[in-house]
């Protein structure tokens, strides 16, 4: 009984890595859900602060999934800012303050 127990679970963690795996390389490409901000997120360069600068450096690493994220600074519903989507924040310098 015990080998056959082990064997269940080592089939377990394999199925959920293989999953985990596919699910990770599918988010990587999927630009389905993006909310349509399409201007260039400003350079990290630009900021002196290393938590500013490394979050805008991955807003431009990775902009379809921030693109894909409700601001929840409630930018969007402003009618100063209009914000499409959490990506918008970094096209200004609106996510350093």
């Amino acid at each position: 009984m015990r080998p056959r127990l082990i064997s269940l679970l080592i089939i377990a963690i394999l199925f959920s890595l293989a999953a985990n795996a596919a699910c990770a390389q599918k988010a990587a490409k999927d630009e389905s859900l993006r909310k349509g901000e399409t201007r260039a997120t400003l350079d990290p360069g630009l900021f002196n602060d290393p938590r500013v600068k490394k979050a805008y450096q991955v807003a431009k690493e990775i902009p379809w999934i921030l693109d894909s994220i409700y601001c929840y600074c409630m930018c969007e519903e402003s009618p100063a800012f209009k914000h499409k989507s959490l990506l918008t924040c970094y096209v200004d310098k609106h996510a350093a303050v």
